[in-house]
């Protein structure tokens, strides 16, 4: 007879653990007991030898769906000759490290229970089990128990309280288990925001949804807004009145085999949108179909399954084969979460309010994934996927990262865990930034880290990011250059160290010597790095508008190219503008007025865009590049010409010859796809041929692909196989964003090592 405690650390509260070790221990006639504390689970376990060590093999390998084990040590200590095995009382201990685990979808057999006439929970739309529900969003505090979530208001009635403390049972301390009778209620609201009195609130909401209305939904992050997306009126009501001009909307669809009348879907994107995250996944439109309103000019349609019981409820009430749901905000404000804000931010867009009284503790949008060759790229990591560290290849000092401007999120490093927050928007709004403000507050208490060694932000001045890190008092700042935090990211995703290639493409960043790029080569890692090559620059005449008017950026391509003879092509936007416009851009772009250089391959796409007669104009950040890339039906082989130079040890990529090639395609009448097609291939060839001048330069073998350009899956895909076909090993990015959403990580691996170079030497 022996005795073995028994230390578990990772996801393990909040997901069915402690059952689970009960019925292990009790199915083994072992002794002891089990308990949550701040680090983690603790167990005991008394008994022969051989149960003990079945019971430590079975332990990780039969461990709960949700669970997710980072660390586990044991140790013998003395028998004490107890018997029976209980569930106490949890303890905090102090020096939090347990995990938070993320939200889930409803589970197979909650669903079943939601949709049986027998069944106690019938149309419960708040059913859960240890296996399934809210988590992330409801955590106030760790450890996991009902008092430190937003559920402690809600006392179990006697059947729930019953079913919680049988370890028999699916819910044994399951600590948001609720019913019809003791837990949250749904509630309708009309368009002023006062209760209708509806005995049927979800009857109420489903009736203006046919209607063709707009209903704000309050699900587990936060609210979305609701329309039937096969009603193009509705649709276009919606985006008049959220001020969303062609911005795609997400679409939930009824079940898989709804979204199969309308969309292609592969056996891995259906693994995708059924996978415990339930994420909105880019998934290929067929062709003829409708949801046009939803996605107009866009081969792909932002899709996701039902995920929680209220949207299976709502969906199959409808019934609707697919509704619009997309966040409640106006346009680039954060999703609203909050029921005192609701009406205050959505008076005058939302026709009626289906609302419950389970308070949201943690903002979280949908999270966003598009497939890709080498596997699924999170675009947008939020709900499913926050609170999970990246883990990382050793302990290091605790830091606060603040992120970019755009697609913000930030990062706190503890010991070997690095934890992003969700998806927090685009901090040049003022509402943003209290968001990100609170958001940091909460992380820092959630996650236990009341001191950071430093504040790592971004090199940009004048990001709201970077003001935060330079006016806070917590530590000192450290500003990480933003091109180098995107490979730094990616080589802390994918757990790699030393020197290497980085190739990173995206749309503005700034250098170190205050310029704005974006076609970066560059080599070294996280410990330090080397510009060694870049994209030639295009002319920004009008500054930031040359980014929303992106015919601006080609009119100064075609000046530089053709001089006072532009040619004459068939675009509607160079053949409107007077002979003034383009005398006042030519001497912008000769006198330097107001027309800064950028480097950012995300512009030099938007100049394509514009030149390929696709999209002058932009309503949304990325539209043009986004255009560019939908406008290809199939891939080709041979792409326009590329140069490139090496002048004093820095390579420079051209990509003026195919803008001019392009130009001649278009003046001849060449199909937009096919120059759609080739253009992305010479970026391919052009970046390709960068990294064997590199690698013949250093030796180094590595590439690592980084930046918002990467979302571009026929780059990415098409650079990725290239490259390896040359010999490369390449790394992409798969659970961190590779867009701006995950510099924050970035940031936060440099300034570590930083941190830790300082005190160790």
């Amino acid at each position: 007879m022996i005795r073995r405690l028994i230390k578990v650390e990772g996801i393990v509260q909040g997901v069915g653990f402690r059952p689970f070790v009960f019925n292990l221990a009790v199915s083994l006639n072992l002794a002891g007991h089990v308990f949550n504390h701040s680090r983690g689970v603790d167990i005991e376990v008394e008994g022969p030898r051989e149960e003990i060590d079945t019971f430590w093999l079975r332990l990780t390998a039969e461990a709960p769906p949700l669970s997710h084990i980072t660390k586990v040590e044991q140790e013998e200590i003395p028998p004490c000759g107890r018997s029976g095995f209980s569930i106490q009382k949890s303890e905090d201990s102090g020096g939090k490290t347990a995990l938070v685990a993320p939200d889930s979808d409803v589970c197979v057999d909650c669903l079943r229970e939601l949709f049986d006439p027998q069944d106690r929970r019938y149309r419960y739309p708040f059913i859960n089990c240890t296996n399934c529900g809210p988590r992330f969003t409801i955590i106030q505090d760790v450890p996991y128990d009902r008092p430190n979530t937003t559920m402690s208001r809600f006392p179990m009635c006697a059947q729930c309280r019953k079913e919680y403390e049988n370890p028999a049972n699916r819910r044994f301390h399951a600590q948001p288990v609720a019913c019809h009778d003791c837990g949250p209620r749904l509630a309708f609201h009309n368009d002023r925001f006062q209760p209708a009195g509806s005995s049927d609130p979800l009857g109420a909401a489903v009736d203006l949804i046919r209607q063709g209305k707009v209903v704000a939904v309050k699900g587990l992050g936060g609210y979305h807004l609701a329309v039937d997306a096969l009603n193009d009126a509705a649709v276009a009501r919606l985006r008049e009145r959220k001020k969303r001009d062609e911005k795609p909307f997400a679409v939930m669809f009824s079940s898989m085999t709804a979204l199969r009348s309308f969309a292609t879907i592969s056996k891995r994107e259906q693994t995708l949108l059924e996978s415990r995250a339930h994420p909105i996944t880019l998934v290929e439109k067929k062709y003829g179909r409708l949801l046009q309103g939803a996605a107009p000019g866009n081969r792909f349609i932002g899709a996701m399954l039902p995920y929680t019981p209220l949207h299976h409820m709502l969906m199959s009430e409808g019934p609707f084969g697919a509704v619009v749901m997309t966040s409640a905000n106006m346009s680039d404000d954060p999703i609203i979460y909050k029921d005192g804000e609701v009406f205050e931010k959505l008076g005058g867009v939302a026709d009626g309010y289906l609302v419950h009284d389970r308070e949201i503790f943690a903002r979280a949008d949908d999270s966003i994934e598009r497939p890709m060759a080498h596997g699924s790229v999170i675009l947008r990591r939020s709900r499913g996927y926050t609170p999970i560290p990246i883990q990382l290849d050793r302990d290091y000092p605790s830091v606060l990262a603040v992120g970019g401007e755009l697609k913000n999120t930030f990062c706190l490093v503890k010991g070997s865990r690095a934890f992003i927050s969700q998806h927090i928007g685009d901090l040049k709004r003022e509402s943003v930034y209290g968001s990100f403000r609170s958001a940091i507050e909460s992380f820092m208490r959630l996650v236990d880290v009341p001191q950071v060694a430093t504040v790592a932000h971004d090199m940009h001045p004048d990001y709201m990011s970077s003001q935060y890190a330079l006016e806070q008092t917590m530590a000192p700042a450290m500003a990480i250059q933003h091109h180098h935090a995107h490979m730094a990211s990616l080589m802390a995703e994918t757990h790699q160290d030393g020197e290497a290639i980085g190739i990173v493409f995206d749309g503005t960043g700034y250098g170190e010597d205050g310029g704005i790029w974006g076609g970066e080569f560059l080599t070294g890692g996280a410990d330090g790095y080397s510009r060694a090559g870049y994209v030639s620059p295009v002319p920004l005449p009008g500054g930031d508008k040359a980014i929303k008017e992106p015919w601006r950026i080609a009119l100064a391509v075609l000046i530089r190219l053709y001089g006072e003879d532009i040619p004459t092509m068939p675009l509607p936007w160079l053949q409107e503008l007077d002979p003034d416009t383009i005398h006042n851009i030519r001497q912008m772009i000769v006198g330097g007025l107001n027309t800064p250089l950028s480097y950012g391959v995300g512009r030099v796409f938007d100049a394509a865009s514009a030149l390929a007669g696709i999209r002058p104009k932009i309503s949304f950040e990325g539209q043009a590049a986004m255009d560019l890339e939908m406008a290809i039906e199939k891939p080709v082989d041979e792409g326009y010409p590329v140069g490139m130079t090496d002048a004093e040890g820095m390579l420079t990529l051209d990509l003026y010859p195919s803008l001019k090639a392009l130009v001649e395609d278009v003046t001849t009448g060449e199909p937009t796809p096919l120059i759609a097609a080739r253009f992305h291939q010479a970026v391919v060839a052009g970046a390709a041929s960068m990294a064997g001048a590199l690698r013949g330069k250093t030796g180094l073998e590595r590439v690592f692909l980084s930046g918002g350009v990467f979302q571009n899956r026929y780059l990415s895909d098409r650079l990725g196989d290239t490259l390896r076909e040359m010999g490369f090993t390449v790394f992409r990015h798969g659970r961190v964003p590779p867009n701006d959403g995950g510099i924050s990580l970035g940031q936060a691996i440099i300034a570590a090592r930083r941190v830790l170079a300082e005190k160790e030497g």
